[in-house]
Parts: structure tokens; C-alpha cells; sequence
């Protein structure tokens, strides 16, 4: 590591962030249109998005600064069983192909904001829909802070905050700043400011990329050598463990982790709640099936971004916290400028991600936790106001996460996430394609996931954590270790199903059901859709 603060690195960095700092602020009058404050128009951006910038937002949204950071850093530090995010992002798009375009379709038709609007119109249980909600909010949470995780790593490498024996202050202050920069252009603007931004993010990170796989490799002597050291470093012992470091392949002991982990992530991934959020941005259903065959093109970047942990071995990278690695390889291998260029892909990349989670946080809090539950008749300004507000106290939520956790553990935090959110899938897909699961069945499979999911992550320990130090135990009644959410996953649709057959043969009222098959299909255009709300029924509209 340098030295002092890198200042070309640290110039250039600045620049791209004031940048679209502005960009930020001035999305507040792009595409704006001329009725009253609603959910629509702060949350959705009007519902107005197309193709590209639908593609460019959803992207933003899931290639994030952990993408960046914490994929290569999973390689860097095991091997290539962190190439597990490959193979789910390309399982996920089929997946999302067959219900997408009918949740935006019948999102559209009544009006929903959130996918807890959705399942409490379908299912008509408010306790159902605030489940799915707690747990959208609480999924998030960790997600957000592991983006400002991605920042901090960057500004750390660049040695901006000074060493570890300065003033928490001064040494979090460039943190505080950029937070506060983001809270306030987000506040101001809503979803057109990460939507705006996102060319920028987007265009940084496919420039890197393409320079870093070309120019790095050369300076270490080729992919040859770089798979050979890398091969050599995962072969030492760890005095810790007593084990190899990690592998360039996964071991046939690590194929049930490594496939499992891959397909419960790809379940996952468009179950948060920023994930739809940007999905209900766009202004038609057929925007949403573009989108879902053009997106893969961002899987050959994440496979071509994940090999720079094996160069950051090549490269005799030496870091404690390997969230520091691909940052720190940036810096040795560039010139000070494109460093700086390489920086601010990663700063943007965190910063647009966190915006749209914000987002989908508070509006699930202000739609089906204020308006169900603290006051039915908010109007669609104050609906608004309340969503604002929100969006500011989760990221105050996350930033104190990052100032007071082991940053190392950001990771753990965020797969655990990703166990609590498969748990809401049996609700929203199979809702989308049948009526058939009672919405007592659902919330108790949600409840039984959850709970075992959780206390299962509870008891993983790790060199350097004796709780959540991991997402893999053994999967009872197979004996192999495979992903925990899965496996919460399968014991949720069971009991599901099970007291399902028990609740009908019982007769237990099933509530009432606000949709129809047509609102499946239904486009922009089609009578009935309701691509903005009016001012005066935007509020009320449930």
C-alpha cells in the first residue's frame, strides 16, 4: 500500500463524484411531470422508464459495489467457489422471464408500489403482507451497508481519513460526506437520481473492466502465470484451519455448497425489494421481457470482474480485510489517474444500489406499514413525505452498521439477507401464477424458513466469528453441506403446502382475492391500467 494519500487518484475520484453528485440533484426535474408528490412519481419515477433506462437501472441496481468488491474478494481469499455469483446470475434471468412481466402487469393494473401491495390484494391478509414487508426492510438493511463497506474500502486504499490511530471522526468524515451526498440527492429526487446516474456507473465499470483484464495480465506475465501463482497460493496450509487456502476449482466436497448456493441466490436475487422496484420503473410489460434477455450481457462482465482476485494473488496483493484487495489492486497495477478512474466506478457503484434500496425500503414501510397500520387515509403527498423520511433513517441505519461492525463480516450479514428474502418467494411467485396456497399456510412456511434459517446461520462459526461466520451447513436428512436459505427454502414451500391441504379441508376463510386473470396480461394502453395515478385517488387507491 502507498504511502500518504494518493492525490491524482484522490482528484479524479472527487471529480466523477461531484459529477454526478449534480447529476443527482438535477434528475429531480428530469422527466418530471406536473400533478402533486405521489409514490409514483418520487418511488417509480413516474412508471415511466423504457428499455435502456430500465436496463441501465436494473443493472445498477444489481451489480453493485459488492459485485466490485466482494466477488473477487470471496476469490481472492477461497478460491473459486466464489464464483458461485456466475452461474446464479445466469440461472436468474429465465427465472425472471416467467413472472416479471405478469407482476409489473397486475402491479400496473391496481396501482401497487411494492410487492406487498401485491400479495395483499391477491391473498387478502395485511398480516401476510406485513411479513413480506419486515422482512424486505430487514433484507436491505445489510445490503445498503455493505455498498458504503464498498466506498470506505476505496477511500481507504486512496488513505484518505488518515491511519488507524486517528480520530473516528476525521478518519470517518469522507464516509459522513459522501453519505450525506447521497441522502440529500435522493431525498430531493427519488428514483431519477439512481436511474440518471446509472450511465455514468455503468459506462465507468465496463471501462475498467475491459482495461484491467487486458493490462493486468500483461504486467504479471500472462493468465498463465497468474493461474499458477494463484494455484500455488491456494495450495499453502492455513495455520487456522489446517487446511489449503482455497482452490482455482471447487472440490467434489464443495459442489452441494457451490450449487446450492448458486441456485437459492438466483431465487433471491428479484425477491428485494430495490430489484422490483426498478422492474416497476418501466412504462411497459414488454419492456420488462427486453430487458430480461438483454440483461445477461452483465453476467460476462461478473465473470471477467471475478478473475481479478486471482490477479490480486498474482499480483502479491497482501491485505487483512480482502474486501481491500480488488481496491488495492487497482492502485499497485494503474497508473494514479485510471486508478482514480477505478475508484470512482466503485464509489458510483455503491452509491447507485444504495439509492434504489433506500427507496424500496421506505416504500415498503410507507405502504404497508403506515398506510395498513398507522393511518389508512394518507394521502398520496403525505404518502410521500413519510417515504422520504424513511429513505434517510435507513441509511442512517446502515452507516451505523459500518461504523460500529467488523467490516470483514459486511458479507456474512448480506448472505443472511438473502436467506430471509428467499423465504418470501412461495407468496410472491406462486401468487403470481395461482390462488391455490392459503394465506395462513404462507405466512406460517414464511415463519418456519425464517426462524430456522436464521438460528441455523446463527450456529456457522468461522476463524473469526463464532456466530454468522457463513450461509453453508449440513442439510438435514442429506448430510451434505449445502446452502442454508435453500434449505429454508424447501421447509417453508412444505409446511406451505401441507397446512394448505389441512386449511381448505377445514374450510378457513381465504380472504378475498382483488385481481383477475387478465390483470396478468394486461399492458400499457389496456383498459384499466393505471400507469399514474390521479392526484386525488393516488392515495386511496387501496
Amino acid at each position: 500500500m502507498k504511502d500518504g494519500v494518493n492525490g491524482v487518484a484522490l482528484g479524479v475520484f472527487i471529480f466523477f463524484f461531484l459529477a454526478v453528485t449534480v447529476m443527482g440533484f438535477l434528475a429531480a426535474r428530469w422527466r418530471r411531470a406536473d400533478n402533486e408528490p405521489s409514490l409514483d412519481e418520487w418511488g417509480l419515477g413516474g412508471r415511466s422508464f423504457g428499455t435502456w433506462i430500465t436496463w441501465f437501472l436494473l443493472g445498477g441496481d444489481l451489480y453493485t459495489a459488492y459485485t466490485f468488491v466482494a466477488v473477487p474478494a470471496a476469490i481472492y481469499a477461497a478460491g473459486a467457489s466464489g464464483f458461485f455469483a456466475v452461474p446464479y446470475t445466469i440461472l436468474v434471468y429465465p427465472l425472471i422471464f416467467t413472472f416479471l412481466p405478469r407482476l409489473w402487469s397486475v402491479s400496473h393494473r391496481h396501482g401497487y408500489v411494492t410487492t406487498s401491495d401485491f400479495v395483499r390484494g391477491r391473498f387478502g391478509s395485511k398480516g401476510l403482507s406485513l411479513a413480506v414487508a419486515l422482512t424486505g426492510i430487514l433484507a436491505t438493511m445489510p445490503y445498503i451497508a455493505l455498498q458504503l463497506v464498498g466506498i470506505q474500502a476505496v477511500l481507504d486504499v486512496m488513505g484518505v481519513g488518515g491511519g488507524e490511530n486517528t480520530n473516528w471522526f476525521v478518519k470517518d468524515l469522507p464516509l459522513l460526506i459522501a453519505f450525506g451526498v447521497l441522502a440529500a440527492y435522493t431525498y430531493s429526487s427519488g428514483l431519477r437520481a439512481p436511474a440518471l446516474i446509472a450511465f455514468v456507473k455503468d459506462a465507468l465499470i465496463y471501462i475498467v473492466i475491459a482495461v484491467a483484464i487486458i493490462y493486468i495480465p500483461i504486467k504479471l506475465g500472462g493468465f498463465d502465470d497468474v493461474f499458477a501463482k494463484a494455484g500455488q497460493a491456494f495450495a499453502q496450509v492455513n495455520p487456522v484451519t489446517g487446511k489449503p487456502r482455497g482452490a482455482l476449482a471447487p472440490s467434489e466436497a464443495t459442489q452441494w455448497t457451490y450449487a446450492t448456493l448458486a441456485l437459492g441466490s438466483a431465487l433471491a436475487l428479484f425477491m428485494y425489494p430495490h430489484s422490483i422496484t426498478a422492474t416497476l420503473s418501466s412504462r411497459s410489460r414488454e419492456v420488462i421481457r427486453r430487458n430480461t434477455t438483454i440483461l445477461p450481457l452483465y453476467s460476462l462482465m461478473l465473470g471477467l470482474l471475478a478473475l481479478l482476485g486471482f490477479m490480486a494473488i498474482a499480483a502479491g496483493v497482501k491485505v487483512k480485510n480482502g474486501q481491500l484487495a480488488i481496491p488495492q489492486l487497482f492502485e499497485n497495477m494503474f497508473p494514479d489517474w485510471f486508478a482514480g478512474v477505478a475508484f470512482a466506478a466503485i464509489g458510483i457503484g455503491a452509491l447507485v444500489p444504495a439509492a434504489i434500496m433506500s427507496i424500496a425500503a421506505a416504500n415498503l414501510f410507507t405502504r404497508n406499514i403506515y398506510k395498513d397500520f398507522i393511518k389508512p387515509n394518507a394521502t398520496a403527498a403525505e404518502e410521500t413525505r413519510v417515504s422520504k423520511i424513511v429513505s434517510l433513517l435507513v441509511k442512517v441505519g446502515a452507516l451505523v452498521f459500518v461504523l460500529t461492525m467488523d467490516k470483514t463480516v459486511a458479507i456474512n450479514f448480506q448472505l443472511l439477507g438473502g436467506i430471509w428474502i428467499l423465504q418470501t418467494f412461495p407468496a410472491l411467485v406462486g401468487g403470481l401464477f395461482t390462488r391455490w396456497f392459503h394465506r395462513w399456510a404462507l405466512l406460517a412456511g414464511w415463519a418456519v424458513g425464517m426462524v430456522y434459517g436464521t438460528l441455523a446461520a446463527y450456529g456457522v462459526a468461522s476463524p473469526t466469528q463464532p456466530h454468522f461466520g457463513g450461509s453453508a451447513k449440513e442439510i438435514p436428512g442429506i448430510g451434505e453441506i449445502g446452502y442454508i436459505g435453500l434449505t429454508a427454502f424447501v421447509m417453508n414451500v412444505v409446511v406451505t403446502v401441507v397446512l394448505t391441504f389441512v386449511l381448505k379441508a377445514l374450510k378457513a376463510p381465504e380472504g378475498i382475492d382483488e385481481t383477475k386473470p387478465e390483470d396478468y396480461t394486461a399492458d400499457a394502453g389496456d383498459p384499466g391500467v393505471q400507469v399514474e395515478l390521479p392526484p386525488a385517488t393516488a392515495g386511496a387507491s387501496h
